[in-house]
């Protein structure tokens, strides 16, 4: 059975500004058999049209899970998404059943490849802020992530180190 990956935007609080940067940058989120490691975003302005989200997701459990849908108040809409090279042109199309979870598996959500679109941002990601997320997955339940922002052309977090 197909899951519809859901778009949803909080209108209502559209006003939220980012979540202040605290000293100790926590990286990893836990909910159920599921674990979240390194959400980030890159900076862009109040006028950007989309803004992405990244992470990786490690499903340590024996039974597959499904990420099913994501919100967030800094942005109308979010989406999954995919981009893939053919034939030396880059496609992005969606991902509208969500992001599979098989046991024992990693999806990594980064640049060039699978990721998180956030469609009409309703302000400014700066470098060193934080952007909540909401994840909702098919068995584990929810839980909010904080995207930590780092530079418009970085290639992964401020935060991440080498052997983690």
């Amino acid at each position: 059975m197909r899951r519809r990956f859901l778009s949803a935007g909080l209108l209502a609080c559209a006003s939220v500004s980012l979540l202040p940067a605290s000293p100790a940058s926590a990286h990893d989120f836990r909910v159920g058999d599921l674990v979240i490691d390194h959400p980030w975003s890159r900076a862009v302005g109040a006028s950007a049209p989309t803004a992405a989200g990244y992470m990786s997701i490690a499903n340590r459990g024996s039974l597959p899970d499904r990420l099913i849908s994501a919100e967030t108040p800094m942005a109308r809409t979010v989406e999954a998404h995919e981009m893939s090279m053919t034939d030396g042109v880059m496609r992005m199309r969606p991902m509208p059943a969500g992001i599979p979870l098989p046991p024992g598996g990693t999806a990594w959500l980064r640049p060039g490849g699978m990721h998180l679109m956030l469609v009409g941002p309703t302000g400014t990601f700066v470098p060193g802020g934080r952007v909540p997320l909401t994840l909702r997955f098919e068995r584990a339940g929810t839980v909010t992530v904080e995207l930590e922002v780092a530079s418009a052309g970085a290639r992964a977090p401020a935060t991440e180190h080498q052997g983690h």
